[in-house]
This record gives C-alpha cells, structure tokens and sequence, in this order.
C-alpha cells in the first residue's frame, strides 16, 4: 500500500469520527514529547501509527485486557475523554481483542473470544492488567467463568509479548491490600515474573501514560526506559513536587493551613495540609487528566500519593502532614 493510499484512507477513517488531520498530527507531537523525543520525531510517530490504521489487519497488534480485583477505574480513566478524541481514533489502531467492561461480549462468549485471540496471536499480545490479586481462600474473591483471576492471569501472561500492569492496585495491590486486606490482595508480580511487567501506577493512573507506552511499543516495536520499580521514567521520573506550579511558593515558604485561608486562595503550598507530592513519583502536573485539563493540586486538593506503594496506609491520614518527613 502505498504511502498516498495510506494518508487518504487515515484522513477518512479520522474524519468519520470527528478528527482532523491536525488534531492527529497536534496529538503525536503530544506523545512525542511525553516520551522525550526530539520534537523531529512526531512526523516518525504519524507514520507509525499510520501504518497501524484498522485497513491494514495484518499490522494491528492485539491488546487483551483482564481485570482483576479493581474498581474499572483504571479502564475510565483510559477511555475518559471529549467524544470524538483522537485517542478514541488511534484505538482503532490496536486490536482490543477482550475487555470485559468495554465488549459486548460476556460469560462463555467473551472466553471463547480471549481464548481465539491468545492462541492467534500467541507471543505477540500486549496484556494490560487492572486490579490486585487476591491470595486468600485460595484466590475465591475473584473468579471468572469458574476460574480464578490467578488462572487467567498465568495462562494470559505467559503467551504475552509483554504485561502491563496498571494502575495501583496492579502494581503494588492497591486499596484492596490496606490493612486489614481481608482477601490478601496482592500485586500481580506474585503471578508473574517482575521483570515481564511493566508497571503503571496511579488510582486511577493517567489514561495518556498507558497511550504513550503503547506509542513507544508500536514505534519502537520496544517498551520505553524503566526505572528500578518497572516504572516508565517518561512518567515516573521526578516527584510531582519538583514539578509542582506552587513549589515556587514552598521555597519563600509560603504555606496554606486551611481551605479556606488567603494563603489557599493565592495558590501557596499545600504541603501542611498533608500534600504527598514530595514523596510521589508521577507526572500529573505534566499531563494531568481528561484531554489535560487538571489534576488533583490543580483542582486545589493535597496530593494523597496514590501511586506509591501502601500509599493508604503510608500517608493516611491525607490532611495531615507526614511524620518525620521533609520534600525532597
């Protein structure tokens, strides 16, 4: 297919949901600089995204996602967008063979489906995992067509080109594992091998960092750089307080103690509120939520740290300032 055909066919498909050829071009300038790319590499990332377009079958990779003990939060947070987006549209690139929450498919159909995309596409899937594991009374607490999550998850994981864990619960077992964790929830590492997983953290985490990995997959036909906890350092690199708008006020320790005090209103600190954002690694002040439109500091609330490990039982309670900790 020639290169013509491909941008006239890329021009319909968007223009049918809405997308401009600008809007395509505006968002893989977006994901180009998320990933750290020199800004020359967005017409690279157009065309390799291009070449991933739903008429070109062959070339579409297959994405399985499995939910485990979770909310969907983590779904929403990917899907959450203005209707049309461009998001929406590179969607169509990939090849969602099985989401129980998005298809329309369910019970022994939605089986059938996983099974016949796992066994086509057998080591070359992508497999994203949302929720925890839960361990106790031999994994009961999450069961699909008579199976455990554990099972599912081992025989998905182990056909996968890679396992994408994410959100908190995924990662490190999230809000089902505080204490007193009545099912045992645990991360999936315990089902899989750590070094086959890479880990998105956040509750929710931010629907544009599991985007830009899958761009950095389909251009690079490689995952990005990881940190020492899996992490993408594209995203986890720095705390969220070094890129903080109102870290300016914490050096001229101008600080707000209430929600309701000058101080909060002029957009000072929020550290003494119990603001976690000098113990988080994450990139909500780069990306932020909903087609970028804000994030929780953003929005006026302290930082509760949802993408650290234990975060509700380390930083609870989330209005009170940390014990024995400084910012970094």
């Amino acid at each position: 297919m020639n290169s013509e055909r491909v941008e006239r066919n890329l021009d319909a498909a968007f223009e049918s949901v809405g997308v401009s050829r600008r809007d395509f071009m505006k968002f893989c300038g977006a994901m180009t600089a998320l990933l750290g790319l020199p800004p020359v590499f967005t017409a690279r990332v157009a065309r390799a995204l291009e070449n991933r377009m739903p008429f070109v079958k062959e070339r579409r990779p297959s994405v399985l996602w499995l939910n485990l003990q979770s909310c969907t939060g983590c779904t929403e947070s990917f899907t959450r967008a203005d209707h049309p987006s461009v998001a929406e549209a590179v969607l169509n690139m990939i090849s969602l063979d099985f989401n129980e929450t998005l298809q329309a498919a369910s019970g022994t159909e939605a089986e059938a489906a996983c099974e016949a995309a796992m066994k086509e596409n057998h080591g070359k899937y992508i497999l994203v995992v949302e929720g925890s594991l839960p361990a106790a009374d031999s994994g009961r607490y999450c069961v699909m067509c008579g199976k455990t999550g554990e099972t599912f998850l081992k025989k998905m994981a182990g056909g996968a080109a890679c396992v994408i864990a994410l959100g908190t619960c995924a990662v490190y077992g999230g809000l089902p594992a505080a204490s007193p964790n009545p099912t045992d929830a645990r991360s999936i590492d315990d089902a899989v091998a750590p070094a086959a997983v890479v880990k998105i953290p956040g509750c929710p985490p931010i629907g544009d960092v599991l985007m830009a990995t899958i761009v950095h997959y389909l251009f690079f036909g490689r995952l990005p750089s990881l940190d020492s906890e899996k992490r993408p350092r594209f995203a986890y690199g720095k705390f969220i307080h070094e890129q903080c708008r109102r870290h300016y006020h914490f050096e001229n320790a101008e600080m707000s103690t209430s929600f309701d005090d000058e101080a909060y209103r002029g957009g000072y600190c929020l550290f003494p509120m119990g603001c976690k954002g000098a113990f988080t690694k994450n990139a909500c002040t780069v990306i932020r939520w909903n087609m970028g439109s804000n994030w929780c500091v953003g929005a006026g609330h302290p930082c509760v740290g949802c993408s650290e490990k234990d975060f509700w039982d380390k930083f609870t309670p989330f209005y009170a300032l940390a014990e024995g900790r400084n910012p970094q």
